[in-house]
Parts: C-alpha cells; structure tokens; sequence
C-alpha cells in the first residue's frame, strides 16, 4: 500500500533517487561515525553528496556506490538520517545520538546507577592526586551534586546488595563502603593497585588488581568485610581490570594491556579462566543485558565504541564513539556511556541484567 510517508520519502527504491539499505551502528556519540548502506550512494558529476540528522548537517567521509560514512558532529541529537545526491533525498533512518549527560568529570570505569536510576561517576585524577570531589552524583534530571570528597583515586564503583555504594582506591588499595548520605566507611584494605569491582549474586565481592590479581572477598557485617583471598590471575593491566557478571554467575575480565589483540576473559566459580573473546583493542568497562548479550568499551577492526557480543561470540559495534572507559545501563532503556572526562545519554532500547 503506498502511504503519504513513502510518496514524500521513498522508502522503496525509486529511479534515480539514492536509496538507504541499513547504517551501522544504529547509534553514536559525536565524534563518531555511521556507516550507510544501500545505492546510488557515490558521488554525481564530482559533487560529493551531503547528509543532514534532522536539521544538522552530517559531514560525508566516504561515498561509494553502495556504501557512505557519515560522521556526528557535536550538537548532534536522535533524528531521521537523510543522504542527499544530486538534489535528491532518500528514503529517511532513524539513527540515536548520545547527549551530554554530565561534563568535567575523570571516570576510569563504569558508572553505577542506584535504585531510583541516579548515577554515580568519579572524578578520579592522576595517581597520588587528591580532587577536590571524588564521586559525583547525577539525577535523572541531569543535575550533579558532589557525593563523596574523600576517595582517594576513586576508580570502580558498584552497588551491593544491601543499598551501599561501593568504590575502590587504587591509590590506597582500599575499598570503601558509602551510604546514601555520602558517608564513608573503610571495607576491605590491602588489594593492591584495586581497580575494578563486582559483587556476585551470594553478596562476594571481586576486585581486580591492576598487577594481575583478582581478589575474592566474602560478604561479612556490620559493615566489614569477610575473608579476603586471590581468586584468580591474569596478566597486569596497564590501566585497570573490569568486571562484570553474566546470569550464570561466571565472571567476565577485561584488562588492556599494550597488544592489539586484546580478550575478554572468563572466570568460573572454581577460579579457572579462560578466553570468552579475542580481537579487541584497549578492552575496558563492560555490561550485560537480560539476554546475556556482552557489551564492552574497546574497539574492532579499528572502530572505537561500545562493542556487542553475543553468547555464541558473534562481535559488532553497538555504539560509535572515543574515548569510551565505560558504560552502565538504565530501567528505561538507555544508557549511560562513560569517556575520559563525561558521561553521554543514550536511548538504545537494551534492557540491563540487574547487577545485584
């Protein structure tokens, strides 16, 4: 049936018109880049065609035939992706381009998000280096307020199961215990270069030392640790360790080191490990959704973004972008993506594994 948005748009092929197929990925950050597929996407009599994500203009990097890259300007926000070519326009895709969420901040790992959907994000700083704020806290409105001011190196971060906050100092080797109201207690000391953190699903938490330990510490009380001891161990990181939990309750590592070829590793309850994946670059902050789908911050094949693996190990690009340290999943849908220095807000309709 031929509707008005098909006469206007073309969603079927026409003559002469460039037609979209599919663009990959669905979603980027500024500053990334979306490939287009479909036809007559090459240049006509040497102009090179032009692009626009609603009424922003979308630079065009590459034209071929059946292929076109475009990449997202900042300023850029979720709209149709429309391709021009000799004055005449395709057929319109919905593409979803992550927003600002909160700026001047030092993440080096995932956020954590509480119950209610508040985020949580560190300003980290260089070793030894004391920020004026260590944790910040970002409401669903987007509005940040400094949460904890006395963490230093504050770098994972994760919520156990009895509501507290969770952070590591990789300074310190320490991992500290942090009410809803900010205050901080000491947890567990003595973890080395402690970097990322997980708990599993019987309240144990795990940490990765950034020499190449993974630590196992026993859920205690009031407030205290139980037993400490090495889990497992891996080659040392030259940034931090990441952790995250699958449903099955089996341990999943990232950890860059300087290879190009980087693997996500995979600890079993009984501490034995193994490749889950090989082929990333600067493999960093990872998460799941309900359907055990990986999703990890790294590059393939020479594209930084959030990277998508599937149980059956099946690698794609999710989400464009650089500089991408970590990324944490929201109840609605989105998400929320970490780089260097700011967290982005993206609607990727995923929905997230519970994390406790």
């Amino acid at each position: 049936m031929t509707t008005l948005r098909s006469l206007l748009h073309h969603d079927t092929p026409q003559p002469g018109f460039p037609h979209i197929e599919s663009v990959s990925p669905l979603a980027a950050m500024p500053g990334g880049q979306i490939d287009i597929h479909g036809t007559l996407l090459d240049p006509h009599s040497s102009r090179v065609p032009t692009a626009a994500i609603g009424d922003t203009p979308t630079p065009v990097t590459l034209s071929r035939p059946t292929r076109a890259t475009v990449s997202i300007p900042e300023g850029t926000i979720s709209g149709d992706l429309v391709l021009h070519r000799n004055s005449r326009a395709s057929n319109p895709v919905e593409v979803r381009i992550a927003v600002p969420m909160a700026e001047n901040l030092h993440p080096v790992a995932n956020p954590a998000v509480d119950a209610d959907g508040n985020v949580y994000a560190t300003l980290s700083g260089a070793r030894g280096q004391a920020t004026p704020v260590s944790i910040f806290k970002i409401q669903r409105d987007f509005q940040v307020t400094p949460f904890v001011r006395d963490v230093m190196n504050a770098t994972g971060l994760a919520f156990g199961p009895d509501g507290f906050l969770y952070a590591s100092s990789r300074a310190e080797g320490t991992v500290y215990r942090i009410s809803e109201t900010g205050a901080i207690s000491t947890y567990a000391e003595g973890l080395g270069i402690a970097t990322g953190i997980a708990f599993d699903p019987e309240g144990n938490l795990y940490v990765g030392d950034r020499s190449g330990t993974i630590f196992k510490i026993g859920s205690g009380t009031d407030g205290k640790s139980g037993e400490i001891f090495v889990f497992a161990t891996l080659e040392p990181s030259i940034a931090a360790y990441h952790l995250a939990f699958n449903s099955a309750g089996t341990l999943f590592v990232t950890g860059p080191t300087t290879s190009s070829n980087q693997a996500v590793h995979t600890i079993g309850r009984d501490g034995d490990t193994t490749v889950f994946y090989q082929g990333l670059g600067r493999a960093q902050g990872l998460a799941f959704d309900v359907d055990d789908n990986l999703y990890v911050a790294a590059s393939l094949h020479g594209q930084r973004g959030i990277i998508r693996i599937t149980p059956e190990r099946e690698a794609s690009v999710a989400v464009s972008g650089n500089n991408l340290v970590g990324l944490a999943f929201l109840e609605d849908g989105n998400a929320v993506l970490a780089t260097r220095d700011a967290l982005y807000h993206v609607a990727l309709d995923i929905e997230g594994r519970r994390l406790v």
